[in-house]
């Protein structure tokens, strides 16, 4: 079940009008540290409108497969940004006072809601360009009755993704530790295990809860607002004791546009590996 030469192709198409599109010509609209605060509603609207353009363009460049992999094109775009954006530790020293730090805090908590946002946009795009398609004959997929039984899969997903993911990050993203704080860990670092540590936690949810890469994906928004009360929780010891290069956790220092870009990318990853799995282990059993 390895990709093939054309789909591989499919997917390096979508991702390039994402990078095209988003990160290289709206780049201008990009803020230090991917801060969204310090955006204007007019680039955040055409950021949001580049995303949808971007989702639907992505749909007919990885036709037939434009529902699954044209949902890449936004997130791909964004690792510009996201990569390009620096890191926690030099916004913090920003804002070095504990009152500053704690406006901070409670801003990083709703910013990630907004490139989630994007994302979904993106999606729409490739939603509305499927509807559009001449051809209306779709890959098959498995349907999941509505009930109780999902709803509670759905929320379990989310808070099964948040544990799992922050749990490997911690792990992954590694710098100097000293007692009960860690350092700043490399841009490259942060990136890498968050797609490492969400596409775990995709391929668990897939495997035992049988969801989609939605919910992952979702829940890297909620990590972060659940970060940020734990950040602002122990900022008055942080603060007094410790350097701006300092956290409590290493999934603390992990941008919001970094959070929500890889973590979206590291969740369909790992979703696809549960299905490949699965088709693996289904094949060889009947060998």
């Amino acid at each position: 079940m390895e990709l093939s030469w054309p789909m591989k192709l499919r997917i390096a198409a979508a991702a390039a009008v994402g990078v095209l599109l988003i990160g290289i010509l709206a780049r201008p609209m990009a803020e230090p540290f991917g801060r969204v605060a310090a955006m204007g509603i007019r680039d955040a609207a055409v950021l949001v409108v580049l995303a949808f353009v971007a989702g639907f363009i992505g749909y007919f460049v990885a036709w037939p497969y434009g529902r699954e992999i044209g949902i890449l094109a936004v997130p791909a775009g964004l690792t510009v940004w996201a990569v390009r954006s620096g890191s926690m530790a030099g916004l913090i020293q920003l804002n070095p006072t504990l009152q500053q730090r704690l406006a901070l805090a409670a801003s990083l908590k709703w910013e990630s809601f907004f490139w989630l946002f994007m994302v979904a946009a993106g999606f729409a795009g490739v939603l509305l360009a499927q509807k559009l398609s001449p051809n209306k004959k779709k890959p098959d997929r498995q349907k999941h009755k509505s009930g109780p039984g999902m709803y509670f899969n759905i929320i379990l997903a989310l808070v099964c993704s948040i544990a799992v993911a922050q749990f490997c990050i911690r792990i992954v993203a590694q710098d100097v530790r000293l007692g009960s704080v860690v350092g700043q860990p490399a841009v490259g670092q942060a990136v890498f295990a968050v797609l490492v540590s969400f596409g775990a936690a995709a391929f668990v949810v897939k495997k035992f809860l049988n969801v989609s890469y939605i919910w992952p994906s979702i829940a890297t928004a909620f990590i972060i607002a659940v970060m940020a009360s734990i950040y602002a929780r122990d900022l008055p010891y942080l603060v007094e004791n410790w350097p701006p290069a300092f956290f409590s956790n290493s999934v603390v220092s992990i941008l919001p546009v970094q959070m929500v870009v890889f973590g979206t990318l590291g969740s369909v990853a790992g979703y696809w590996m549960a299905v490949r799995y699965d088709y693996w282990r289904k094949h060889e059993a009947k060998q």
